[in-house]
């Protein structure tokens, strides 16, 4: 349910009437928006939710920070460097070493 606000007039003749969503049991209501009231007409400004923002972008990150550690976890993007593989790569270095020496 919908309640409006008491209607504020500003300084300049503009009267600006504010919107809310009613509370359940009675507890304090949520912002929905504020209509304003010119001369010209009326236009609707929607209220916008600032902690929902937030924690969509807190919860991306977190899933994206999960799914990273885990593909690193299950096979990491850099080589494996035990001892049979570093041996191999010394081995190429030198025969690498000895045909440039030639």
């Amino acid at each position: 349910m919908l309640a409006f606000g008491e209607p504020y007039e500003t300084g300049d003749g503009t009267v600006l009437v504010t919107v809310t969503r009613a509370g359940r049991r009675g507890g304090q209501g949520r912002p929905v928006g504020l209509y304003t009231v010119t001369a010209d007409g009326v236009t609707w400004t929607p209220a916008v939710d600032q902690h929902r923002i937030a924690m969509i972008g807190v919860c991306t990150g977190f899933v994206a920070a999960a799914l990273a550690t885990f593909a690193v976890a299950r096979r990491p993007p850099w080589p494996a460097l035990t001892e049979p593989v570093m041996k191999r790569f010394a081995e190429a270095k030198l025969e690498e070493v000895r045909r440039l020496d030639r």
